[in-house]
């Protein structure tokens, strides 16, 4: 079997020493160099908190000691969605107009609000296992030229495109380091997994910031200062880290959104010449995260058969790499989401992102891929 050699990004002059896949080696000298040769704030900034306590704070080397994350659907659960696939059926519509009323579940429905309640205030993820997938797909769509693709198929294309084309680990065996998506919730469903690793991880970003407002509070005034960034072709600067305190409609709240390849470049996507490099400050920023991320994460048993729901606004999430064999092909869909009811307020300079992502898609028009595919802007 060959062996995929990805393109090299070259970033910006200037750029720090600092890769998409992190180096603990480097991140252990520059935040020594910098301590010892800056002047580094030791007070965080006005109006944050010291500690943020809450579900969504959670440990993962202790969080399965007092959460169950797992919801097992029950051969009622699977015979309700039956009966709401074939009433949906004799709508003849299109799939987009999915909705409580055209896929009508009487009784699962309680449960499934039951879980956004705990995706939005409890501890931000859940994993639904029992969805039988070795039977014939439901119908989908396929891609004709410009559409709203609203799914998403993540799996090793490295083998069958161009890796000049590929801007994402999505696409490849590679491990995936901490990061989040954009929108507020997100679904993964297994369609299939790997022969060997590919491994999901869970951290609480919330208990990350309170590592950080802990014991190194100079990188919160980091990443809550703007960063230049790309989206969707154009120039944005804004922060990576957003605090909202309680208000008499609702709870105190944080949300860090970043993906740290825009930052260091991945594959056939650098950090553009025409872009101002990073500074050191923002790379170690980007390593501490993934680091605290990785040592207080949660490794979930997730397999074939199985939905990941989780809350992106307060958590990361990450995956190992893996292999593939002709048997075993790990191949997962995803969904952004977002619940009108216990959606979050969103951040004014993310206004823009989340708007990119849910606002002007129409549902009876909505493509369903059948095939995966390399994800244009």
């Amino acid at each position: 079997m060959s062996v995929v050699i990805p393109p090299v990004p070259v970033g910006p002059d200037g750029q720090p020493d600092i890769q998409y896949l992190p180096d603990p080696v480097k991140y252990a000298a520059r935040a020594e160099r910098r301590q010892r040769e800056e002047n580094l704030p030791r007070t965080l900034p006005e109006g944050f908190p010291q500690e943020l306590k809450s579900d969504l704070a959670w440990d993962g080397k202790t969080v399965g000691e007092v959460y169950d994350w797992n919801y097992h659907l029950t051969e009622d659960d699977l015979k309700e969605v039956d009966q709401a696939l074939l009433h949906f059926k004799t709508l003849n519509l299109p799939i987009g107009l999915v909705n409580q009323e055209t896929f009508p579940l009487y009784k699962l429905h309680n449960s499934l609000r039951l879980i956004s309640r705990e995706i939005h205030l409890g501890r931000g993820f859940k994993v639904i296992r029992g969805v039988p997938v070795d039977h014939p797909r439901p119908p989908g769509q396929q891609l004709a030229g410009k559409a709203d693709v609203v799914l998403a198929h993540i799996t090793d294309l490295s083998r069958k495109v161009d890796t000049k084309t590929i801007k994402a680990p999505a696409y490849t065996t590679e491990k995936q380091v901490f990061h989040t998506d954009a929108g507020d919730v997100i679904t993964l469903f297994a369609l299939q997994e790997a022969a060997e690793g590919g491994q999901s991880y869970l951290s609480s970003s919330w208990h990350v910031y309170n590592e950080l407002a802990r014991t190194r509070p100079d990188l919160i005034h980091t990443l809550a200062e703007p960063w230049v960034a790309e989206q969707g072709g154009d120039v944005v600067s804004r922060p990576l880290l957003y605090y909202q305190p309680q208000t008499s409609s609702s709870p105190e709240r944080l949300i860090i959104q970043y993906a740290r390849r825009g930052f260091t470049g991945y594959w056939g996507k650098p950090r553009a010449a025409t872009l101002p490099p990073i500074t050191e400050a923002q790379a170690e920023a980007l390593d501490a995260l993934h680091y605290l991320a990785e040592k207080s994460a949660v490794a979930l048993d997730f397999h074939k058969g199985d939905i990941q729901v989780i809350n992106n606004l307060s958590i990361f999430h990450a995956r190992a790499g893996f292999t593939d064999s002709d048997e075993k092909r790990r191949h997962l869909v995803r969904l952004w989401l977002r619940d009108p009811e216990l959606a979050w307020e969103t951040p004014e300079r993310l206004k823009s992102r989340w708007e990119y992502v849910y606002d002007g898609v129409d549902a009876a028009k909505s493509i369903f891929p059948l095939k995966p595919f390399v994800r244009s802007q």
